[in-house]
């Protein structure tokens, strides 16, 4: 379980991005965090990874506090990160890049099943470089695998994942997403504001202004976002969303 307590940030100008964050992410349930542009929640998904340190409360994993580790060290307790943007690497192939993320080779079954839960078909891909011939939607799916490969991974982050792909790569997407909520295995906290995501939810939390303005189910939560007749009872932040 992952919990956040009085989480704040700022920048060094003193400029407050998150004031006070409380937050608990049930194990092996798909957690959306949603809101308007600018309103903290990439910096939430990074303090949680360990990319940026916060500036008062706690990050606690299953018990223990590791507001103090740095990414590499979350890594190893099984926090995962994928970025809104994945990297390109010329000269590097799919297969290496995930062994990479293992921390170790793998066999070639390894890697289909890999694959073949995100939906490439490895037989294209195995031997591909990861480099621009790769499409925005092929791209985003290998960051899944690469999170997937990491041995140990309890906790996945998704940044966007929705992010520059057409629309026929986003609905791959959902069904990669529905196939591991479905393993129950993985706890998954994804940054979006797409209403087929937010479909898929277990748990919905909306940021604005740098705070959680509202938490609970899809079931209680979503017909507040899409329900246009309440758009003006919304809770602040979450006014933007309606008819998304």
């Amino acid at each position: 379980m992952l919990t956040l307590e009085h989480l704040a940030w700022a920048l060094p100008t003193g400029e407050e991005i998150l004031k006070g964050v409380d937050l608990t992410v049930a194990d092996g349930k798909l957690t959306v965090v949603t809101g308007p542009n600018g309103g903290g929640k990439t910096s939430l998904a990074k303090l949680i990874a360990g990319l940026e340190t916060p500036t008062a409360g706690r990050i606690v994993l299953d018990g223990e506090d590791i507001t103090p580790l740095d990414v590499t060290e979350r890594a190893k307790r099984g926090v995962a990160y994928a970025f809104q943007q994945p990297v390109r690497f010329k000269g590097l192939t799919v297969r290496r890049l995930l062994e990479l993320a293992a921390g170790d080779s793998l066999r070639h079954h390894e890697v289909c099943d890999l694959l073949g839960l995100v939906g490439l078909c490895a037989r294209d891909y195995i031997d591909r470089e990861v480099n621009a011939s790769l499409s925005g939607g092929e791209i985003k799916r290998i960051e899944i695998a690469t999170v997937l490969a990491r041995r140990g991974a309890h906790l996945a982050i998704f940044d966007e994942p929705e992010a520059g792909i057409d629309l026929w790569s986003f609905a791959g997407l959902i069904d990669v997403f529905e196939r591991l909520k479905a393993r129950g295995d993985l706890s998954m906290l994804i940054i979006s504001h797409q209403e087929r995501i937010l479909n898929i939810a277990d748990d919905i939390v909306v940021v604005a202004d740098g705070a959680v303005r509202a938490h609970g189910t899809r079931d209680e939560i979503l017909p507040q976002l899409l329900d246009g007749e309440r758009a003006a009872s919304c809770p602040r932040g979450m006014e933007v969303l309606v008819h998304e």
